[in-house]
């Protein structure tokens, strides 16, 4: 089965489902111009230092690590990311029409930044370790080109299908088990304006920023109906902002509708991963 984008690109859908459902990890490279990256990390900057400043607004993900919830309009090319025919088609295939976009915000590992524990993002639902059916999805855009020395992403293929129950807060696997994650890793090198797309419960990891640069990465959350996570999130929306949205972004995006952007403090704090790995 193919789909046919308004861009004339095609796109395998059979090959997506394919490789989320096995590696739990796929990409589109060059999906968008280095330029509209550089304009992603320029907002990216913007956000975390405002965040940075104020409680909850950036919240530890290990030392020298953060992770920042944002809102829609704070990002100039969310528009252009959320309507993106690979973005869309992947939406459709796995999580069915009526996807439901309930996050927007990004990482940066400083330099200095350690290697995470082996998680995975939240607990697995039933759904998916005894239904075999992913409910939710996490997009992930670098803001920088992906070198070596910069503490990649490291992601262990096929492992969303654990159930975890044992898991420590049925997130962190016992660390006698990380030589396997070790042995299965794959670390990631993507380039500005490159596209993936993961389950959240593939076991990963942020690995050790020996650089002196930071690696900021953009975070779009999406589930299916019912999954649960919108309740963890709080994007808003201005009136005029919402009514400029295209219809199938106003269609698939789960927000309020304020007068006035409130500061988001943030609800889904993963607490095993404020203090990195031993």
């Amino acid at each position: 089965m193919v789909a046919t984008t308004q861009a004339h690109s095609s796109y395998d859908v059979d090959a997506m489902v394919h490789g989320l459902y096995t590696d739990g990890v796929i990409a589109q490279k060059a999906a968008f111009s280095p330029e509209w990256a550089d304009r992603m990390r320029e907002d990216i900057e913007v956000a975390f230092e405002e965040a940075v400043n104020r409680p909850g607004g950036a919240v530890g993900r290990g030392p020298k690590r953060y992770y920042v919830e944002i809102h829609p309009q704070a990002m100039r090319g969310f528009v252009d990311l959320v309507t993106h025919p690979w973005v869309v088609a992947v939406c459709e295939s796995v999580l069915g029409p009526d996807y439901q976009v309930v996050e927007l915000g990004f990482d940066i590992p400083f330099a200095g930044a350690q290697n995470q524990p082996w998680h995975r993002d939240f607990p697995s639902p039933p759904e998916t370790y005894e239904g075999h059916r992913l409910t939710s999805l996490a997009f992930n855009l670098t803001a920088v080109d992906t070198e070596p020395d910069m503490g990649p992403f490291e992601i262990a293929p096929g492992t969303q299908w654990e159930p975890g129950l044992e898991f420590n807060h049925q997130m962190f696997p016992d660390k006698a088990e990380w030589p396997r994650y070790e042995a299965l890793g794959q670390r990631k090198y993507p380039r500005r304006g490159d596209i993936s797309a993961r389950s959240a419960l593939t076991i990963h990891r942020g690995t050790r920023n020996e650089s002196q640069k930071p690696r900021p990465v953009l975070v779009l959350g999406v589930d299916a109906p019912g999954a649960g996570h919108a309740e963890l999130h709080d994007p808003q929306v201005t009136p005029d902002y919402y009514e400029s949205l295209p219809e199938l972004v106003r269609r698939h995006l789960h927000c309020r509708v304020v007068d006035e952007l409130e500061p988001i403090v943030q609800k889904h704090q993963i607490e095993g991963l404020v203090m990195g790995a031993p």
